[in-house]
């Protein structure tokens, strides 16, 4: 079954708690986190404080995906980790193989998963060294950093190869994409290999969110 992790980003932030319990209720497997510094993309959301708010009022056991659209992750990451959140991604376009390297066992030791994140521009070969010594592998189908784009359906030849590739060397990362997902694309993108599917407004924003939800597993 293919998970469904909804976009904090979509929602009503007034009543942020609201929200993340809402999501969940309505059939969410996930919540994804958002996580912009307004360097590596040029916005900004929130930060470790929000991510702890949202574990107090989803309880100790929903699953909270981070993903870090920042340029430091080396540096931060543990205060995520601290906020309580489960998987902590950042992008591959950040530094070199040491630093990537370096910084996904970082996170795996911290206790929580880790997960490496491409731009639409960014070739798949540039996550492959990696695909090893990662939990889940983020392929973005928008130009991160603001919600609402459409889906670019040009990315979807990554997740094949990622799926290709995974099934080739008995791997066993998830593929996540994000970015302009919802009910009219989300049998596309699992059938390409994604297993995990983060949609915001389509979800959020949809008159019936449970409807939203249901229809796109």
């Amino acid at each position: 079954m293919t998970i469904i992790s909804p976009s904090l980003l979509a929602a009503d932030f007034s009543r942020i708690g609201e929200e993340a319990r809402r999501a969940f209720d309505a059939g969410a497997d996930w919540l994804h986190l958002d996580i912009m510094d307004g360097h590596f993309v040029d916005n900004i959301s929130f930060g470790p404080e929000i991510c702890a708010a949202v574990r107090k009022a989803v309880g100790p056991d929903r699953f909270l995906d981070a993903h870090l659209m920042i340029e430091r992750p080396d540096h931060y990451f543990d205060r995520f980790v601290r906020a309580g959140v489960n998987l902590i991604c950042f992008h591959v376009e950040l530094g070199d193989s040491y630093y990537i390297r370096n910084t996904l066992g970082r996170i795996r030791e911290a206790g929580v998963k880790n997960g490496l994140a491409l731009n639409p521009a960014t070739p798949f070969e540039a996550v492959e060294p990696y695909l090893a010594e990662i939990d889940l592998l983020l392929v973005m189908s928008v130009v991160p950093g603001f919600g609402g784009q459409s889906f670019m359906p040009s990315v979807l030849d990554k997740v094949e190869k990622a799926a290709e590739w995974r099934t080739e060397n008995r791997a066993s990362f998830l593929i996540q994409m994000d970015g302009g997902i919802g009910q009219n694309n989300a049998a596309q993108c699992a059938l390409a290999g994604a297993d995990v599917l983060v949609a915001g407004s389509s979800t959020f924003k949809a008159p019936d969110m449970a409807h939203a939800i249901a229809e796109m597993k």
